[in-house]
């Protein structure tokens, strides 16, 4: 009913509009393109001056409902005579607001390359270019239907002009299935196109909508937003990185997604849904790469030859309608390709779309990172845009790169053309990086040289030097005590061996001589165990650990008297012939006071060894 009411009102406001009576339309041959989402207009008038005075422009008035959506217009005309015959000339376009026409209108003017005079006429080419002109219709299905769309225009050539014979043709995507279509006089329908016409002698603001609802299951691909960042290095190399957020703009699905259903009967329980896109790509690109946020996607094909490279891009799922995807595609190329000089300034020339062939961009952004150094930056696009300029820092930049940012809404493969960025450049700065990574890996090693050869440590004559070397051998000594208390120690244990084997064996021979070694060894760690004691005396870094030393030598000296006593008492108590129990009762305390001093020289070790 929308589209209905569309209409409706202006059909009102068409027809109370007045009539610009110096031109009339002596032809006008209409041909709409609906084969994809984006429907083209291609309208060829011949116009012709029937007024007394020169004219120099043509209006062209759009309904304000499809105007919002056109993304493209422009006007040519290749009149000429002899060797200009067949020359194409493009003629300026620009939105007007002529006084006195219905607010319902949105208009044009054609600029004309020359006065049109009393009786002459000129043939004029306008293709108009619109986007989300067809409308889902249903608007939510299910998976294993096709998608239906309607399209709503006029019959009849909207103009202000006088219009004497217009045709109208409408082409449907080949094989498609036509649902319904308005039905006027003189309308023909003839394999996938609509014929309307020819109608004669049409007043001006002649308006007869129609209506036309049909298969249509290309793919619906709408860029929400793309961002093209093109960065340009002087060493040979134009690196383009695109960033797709992508949605199918067509019928939503309803319900769920079977894929085991999908992928059965692909043509039928997913025809409405686009598994693939193929950007054609300059012919000499190379280093491409596709992926998305979860990383590299291996589902791509690239092929290419001298004169095009193509990118077929496969999603990680099949896009159905009002599902949204978003992914990276990137690649490098020849620097020599696409820069060049003139009086002083570098150009760059390079395409202003996507490469994304019948792709909806509602908002494109191109940035365009020139190297750091370049100055007067400009840029030149062939249609209006919006253009600012940004700096972007990387690495080994000192103040950054200079970034001309363009925007524009609502692009489609027409704005795919080329644009120039212009500056200027000294070679100079070109070594300005590797400058700064040799000056940088020279000072680097430098310094190791520096370091290698520097003597870094504490000065040998300093207190604290001198300080730490006392230290080190305070602590040398006490380990060298340590290691004679030990030994101490194990002589210690091999006279109680003795003793245990004098009780066994009764061999009073073997336990003397085993006395009288162990006296001789006793003699020489003492003397050994001298030295060191009287260093510790005369350092004063020894001054906190010194009387623990003493403690322990004192404990081991005892700890050897004591066992000595009882040596002799146990040989003497054998010679006697003495009982075992008379002997343990006579040597009871000495082995208790042995036991004791035992536990002490050991606890005084760990001591010493914790400080």
């Amino acid at each position: 009913m929308g589209i209905r009411f569309d209409l409706f009102f202006l059909s009102i406001a068409v027809l109370c509009a007045p009539c610009l009576s110096d031109l009339v339309l002596s032809k006008v041959d209409r041909r709409i393109d609906l084969t994809s989402q984006i429907a083209r207009f291609t309208s060829t008038l011949k116009v012709e001056n029937i007024g007394s005075d020169p004219v120099s422009e043509v209006l062209l008035p759009f309904p304000d409902h499809q105007a919002k959506n056109l993304a493209y217009l422009a006007a040519t005309t290749n009149e000429g005579k002899g060797k200009t015959k067949g020359f194409t000339t493009t003629l300026p376009v620009e939105v007007v607001h002529p006084k006195g026409m219905p607010p319902a209108l949105t208009w044009y003017s054609v600029s004309l390359p020359k006065g049109l005079g009393q009786g002459e006429s000129l043939t004029l080419d306008v293709l108009a270019v619109f986007t989300h002109a067809l409308r889902p219709f249903p608007e939510k299905i299910p998976q294993d239907q096709p998608q239906r769309v309607a399209f709503q225009d006029s019959a009849y050539y909207l103009s202000p002009y006088v219009v004497k014979v217009q045709l109208l043709s409408v082409k449907l995507p080949p094989g498609t299935k036509l649902e319904s279509h308005t039905k006027l006089e003189k309308t023909e329908v003839s394999g996938s196109e609509i014929k309307y016409g020819p109608y004669e002698n049409l007043p001006s603001f002649s308006y007869s909508p129609i209506v036309v609802h049909f298969e249509n299951n290309q793919p619906f691909a709408v860029a929400q937003e793309l961002v093209r960042e093109i960065e340009i290095s002087h060493w040979g190399n134009v690196q383009v990185t695109e960033h797709y957020n992508l949605i199918h703009g067509g019928s939503q699905l309803m319900g769920e997604f079977s894929r085991l259903e999908y992928q059965a009967r692909p043509q039928i329980r997913g025809a409405s849904a686009f598994r693939h896109l193929v950007a054609k790509l300059p012919p000499r690109a190379h280093s491409v790469y596709y992926r998305d946020e979860i990383g590299n996607i291996s589902t791509s094909h690239l092929w290419g030859d001298s004169r095009k490279t193509q990118l077929e891009i496969e999603p990680r799922y099949p896009m159905f309608g009002g599902w949204k995807t978003a992914f990276t595609i990137g690649y490098g190329l020849p620097l020599k390709d696409f820069l060049f000089q003139s009086e002083g300034k570098r150009i760059l020339n390079i395409s202003f779309g996507s490469p994304i062939k019948d792709l909806v961009i509602d908002c494109l952004i191109v940035k365009v990172v020139l190297p750091e150094g370049s100055k007067d930056v400009s840029g030149s696009v062939p249609f209006p845009v919006k253009q600012w300029h940004e700096t972007k820092f990387s690495h080994l930049d000192m103040v950054g790169r200079p970034v001309v940012v363009l925007e524009k809404m609502n692009v489609v493969q027409e704005h795919n053309q080329q644009f120039q960025v212009y500056y200027k450049f000294n070679n100079l700065s070109l070594l300005r990086e590797p400058l700064m990574l040799i000056s940088g890996f020279f000072f680097l090693f430098i310094a190791c040289i520096v370091y290698m050869h520097a003597d870094l440590t504490i000065s040998k004559s300093s207190a604290s030097y001198m300080a730490k070397l006392q230290w080190d051998e305070v602590q040398t000594a006490i380990q060298q005590v340590q290691r004679i208390i030990n030994r101490c120690l194990t002589i210690h244990d091999k006279l109680e061996a003795t003793l245990r084997d004098l009780s066994r064996t009764g061999d009073m021979q073997a336990c003397k001589a085993a006395r009288k070694a162990a006296d001789g060894l006793l003699k020489e760690l003492s003397k050994e165990l001298k030295p060191l004691l009287a260093f510790l005396h005369s350092c004063p870094q020894a001054a906190q650990i010194l009387p623990k030393v003493e403690e322990l030598v004192a404990k081991e000296r005892e700890l050897q008297e004591k066992l000595m006593v009882k040596h002799s008492t146990v040989v003497d108590s054998y010679e006697k012939k003495s009982g075992g129990r008379e002997i343990e009762n006579r040597i009871a305390s000495i082995q208790q006071k042995l036991t004791a001093l035992r536990q002490e020289v050991e606890d005084l070790l760990e001591v010493i060894d914790e400080i």
